[in-house]
């Protein structure tokens, strides 16, 4: 499966397997659950797997009926080598498999090789999101599995063995081929903010999480995926795609320069939202969530209010006429206006109604409101 490059140096998501010149192709159909335990026993053999559904393209399912003498799912092939169905595979002699298996990893693939589907350029922008369609379905299965109730904590040990864990991983690599310009706004808010939170988790699995401030900076300046072609770093993500392209805490220059091809995929301008929706592994972050192109306006103010109801992101003093608030507010201070005054204003115009919000109310209508930030708690969100 993927993994991070764990010297920190240009880190972007390669495969961890030996390169394998030729392929496994499957054809199968979704919710097949022979299809199912047929990939699962390939996975564990380490092998690339091309999966066609033929459910999709008709001329296939002809084709493999026609080379097989089959229509039932699923029918594998390693390279040229017809091997059958789901059963024949489990029942192979060890031998046999093992000569397969170092076929397809010494062997590039023939031009007798049964079909796969050809992308042409429509059929790779539809490819594009039904992708990121799935690796936000994947997500969203891991964190139902191993995320706390309260979204705050990650049980990493037992994601990292999950075969979802695995596919996702697999799916992570397809990345490269997203189409991210012909992307509307709030499908690259959705997009980036479900990728961020995914690669966050993934960097952790595969180099630890980081401890002091040197590691964190290495951390989200290198972990990356390859996106569309380009690379994108958890800093490239946050601060140069969702903060349109502004510089990050403790950076001296944007993350994008005028030349770079990367800016054309920022957002035009900053969404202070995102700042809710966003988990960078430590538990004083926001808890995670995933994020749908429909009404993700809706969504990111929803995060916000349960952020600032929650008291370890924003206290109200109102005998000390203080207001007390995460330490995100300070980092990012001029994304919600840059003067104590606009962020108290954005803060009261963002939370929900509740006693909170109005003793905050009549703080400001007296006026002279102390700002302060609470402690940052950047222990790992772990449950073990």
């Amino acid at each position: 499966m993927p993994k991070v490059i764990n010297n920190y140096s240009g880190a972007v998501m390669v495969e961890d397997r030996p390169i394998m010149k030729g392929r496994v192709t499957v054809y199968s159909v979704p919710g097949c659950p022979h299809c199912t335990q047929a990939k699962a026993t390939l996975r564990t053999l380490g092998v690339p797997v091309c999966e066609v559904d033929v459910n999709k393209h008709g001329e296939i399912r002809a084709r493999v009926k026609e080379l097989t003498g089959h229509s039932a799912v699923p029918q594998i092939f390693f390279n040229n080598l017809y091997v059958g169905n789901n059963e024949d595979l489990q029942t192979l002699n060890p031998e046999r498999l093992k000569r397969l298996v170092m076929s397809v990893r010494e062997e590039p693939v023939p031009l007798d090789a049964p079909p796969v589907p050809v992308e042409n350029s429509t059929e790779t922008d539809g490819a594009a999101w039904e992708l990121s369609e799935a690796l936000r379905n994947l997500i969203l299965k891991l964190y139902s599995d191993h995320l706390s109730e309260d979204g705050k904590t990650v049980d990493y040990k037992a994601m990292s063995r999950s075969l979802y864990f695995e596919r996702y991983c697999d799916l992570a690599v397809q990345l490269q081929r997203v189409e991210l310009l012909s992307m509307s706004r709030e499908e690259k808010l959705a997009f980036f903010i479900n990728i961020y939170n995914a690669l966050v988790i993934h960097g952790n699995l595969r180099l630890g999480f980081p401890k002091n401030i040197w590691q964190r900076y290495r951390f989200f300046n290198y972990v990356s995926y390859l996106i569309g072609g380009e690379v994108f770093t958890l800093q490239d993500i946050e601060n140069g795609v969702l903060r349109g392209n502004r510089k990050g805490v403790g950076q001296i220059m944007k993350p994008f320069s005028r030349s770079d091809p990367r800016l054309q995929v920022a957002l035009p301008d900053v969404e202070p939202l995102v700042h809710f929706a966003l988990n960078c592994g430590a538990k004083g972050c926001p808890p995670i969530k995933t994020y749908t192109p429909q009404d993700i306006d809706g969504q990111l103010r929803t995060a916000a209010e349960a952020f600032l109801e929650n008291d370890d992101s924003c206290v109200i003093d109102s005998v000390g006429r203080e207001v007390k608030l995460s330490q995100i507010f300070k980092w990012y201070k001029e994304d919600f206006g840059g003067s104590d005054e606009k962020l108290l204003n954005w803060v009261f115009d963002h939370m929900g109604a509740s006693e909170k919000k109005r003793n905050l109310q009549c703080l400001l209508s007296e006026g002279k409101v102390k700002v302060s930030y609470l402690p940052y708690d950047w222990s790992i969100n772990s449950t073990n």
